[in-house]
This record gives C-alpha cells, sequence and structure tokens, in this order.
C-alpha cells in the first residue's frame, strides 16, 4: 500500500536549516524567560518529560509511519509558534515563563521519535549527511544571527535591557518559525500530487 506522504528533499534540507536556525535565535532567550521560574519546576518537569517520552516510545510500532511523523512534525511546530505569539502577547512573567516552559517541553517529548522517523524514512547515507550538515549550518547561524542581532540593538539602538531585548528577538523567531511551518508543507508532498516515482523515500515505514 502506498503511504499518503512523499519527501522532497530539497524542501526537507530547507525545512532542517531553519528548524535550526529558531533554535540557534532562540538559544539564548529560555534562560532569562525561565528566570522566574523555580528550580523544583525544572525537576518536575524533567520527570515528566521521561515518563512522556518512555510512553510514547512503547506506541512506536503503531506510530512508526510517515503520516503520523508528518503530522506529529506539525503539531511540535505549531506549538512552538504558539509558544512565540504567547511571549509576545504577555511578555516575562511566571505565568508566561511557565506556560512556555510547559509548551517547550511538550514539544521535547516528541524529539527521539523525531529522529528515529528520519533515520528511517532516509536510508541513503548521502541524504543522512546532507541533513547532519544541515542542521548544524543552521544552528551556528542561527547563533551567528542571535549575537549581530542583540549587538545591534546595543550599540545601534541603545537598547541594553535584556528583556527588551529578547522580546525584540520574538518578533525575528516569530517569522522564521512561520518560515519553518511554510518549509514543512512544502517537504510533504501527497502521493496524489505528480511526485518523482523513483524517490527512494516513498516507502512506508511500518
Amino acid at each position: 500500500m502506498q503511504p499518503p506522504y512523499s519527501i522532497a528533499p530539497t524542501y526537507y534540507l530547507a525545512y532542517k536549516i531553519l528548524n535550526s536556525l529558531f533554535l540557534g535565535l532562540s538559544l539564548g532567550t529560555v534562560f532569562k524567560i525561565y528566570t522566574p521560574l523555580e528550580p523544583i519546576v525544572f525537576s518536575i518537569g524533567g520527570i515528566a518529560l521521561a515518563v512522556a517520552t518512555m510512553i510514547l516510545a512503547s506506541q512506536y510500532y503503531r506510530i512508526l509511519h510517515i503520516d503520523y511523523f508528518y503530522r506529529i512534525s506539525l503539531f511540535v511546530e505549531c506549538a512552538i509558534l504558539v509558544v512565540v505569539i504567547l511571549f509576545l502577547v504577555f511578555s516575562i512573567n511566571e505565568h508566561t515563563a511557565m506556560a512556555i516552559y510547559i509548551g517547550y517541553q511538550v514539544t521535547f517529548i516528541f524529539g527521539s521519535y523525531l529522529l528515529r522517523c528520519e533515520t528511517l524514512l532516509l536510508p541513503d547515507t548521502k541524504m543522512l549527511t546532507k541533513l547532519d550538515l544541515a542542521k548544524q549550518t543552521g544552528y551556528l547561524a542561527g547563533l551567528a544571527v542571535s549575537y549581530l542581532f542583540y549587538k545591534v540593538l546595543t550599540d545601534f539602538y541603545d537598547i541594553s535591557d535584556s528583556n527588551e531585548q529578547i522580546y525584540t528577538m520574538h518578533f525575528l523567531l516569530l517569522v522564521t518559525q512561520v518560515l519553518v511551518i511554510s518549509s514543512l508543507f512544502l517537504a510533504f508532498k501527497p502521493n496524489h500530487d505528480e511526485i518523482d516515482r523513483s524517490s527512494r523515500f516513498r516507502k512506508p515505514l511500518a
């Protein structure tokens, strides 16, 4: 039986670059956002994350399919978009920090699952090499852009308050995340569309 989706390798690489770019851009923001939270929150959150990941792993035999891979990837990216919008609406406070922490923890639950699917869906070693290079390229670019962004805010716009800097950064994160979701839509092609019949990425995981 033919799977419902096929992966377009070029767009998928673009998706991973943008996804890692977002990670690099956002890395410095979460430490500040989480400041209002008590240390016990991270302990409880870590336990909940581990348990939820174990439960998800027990269902791999059901969900290691390309359609679930697409839906869960889309859910994760949309959840991150909601987190970014949430911060822009309510800024930094204890309740926002907790909501954002929970939002990110929910997305982390699916991290191992998404990596497993990538390995199974992209069995070609050259493609896997390109994928890992794309991830690191996007991540490094995100770190570099975030450094320049904060430098420009400080030196040219005289914005030295860290809360204001992080709030401004979230507008860039919002644009980046919209591009991430757009590239994800392009990366998964419905099989009723005209696609390359020789692609190795058609094969279902089950």
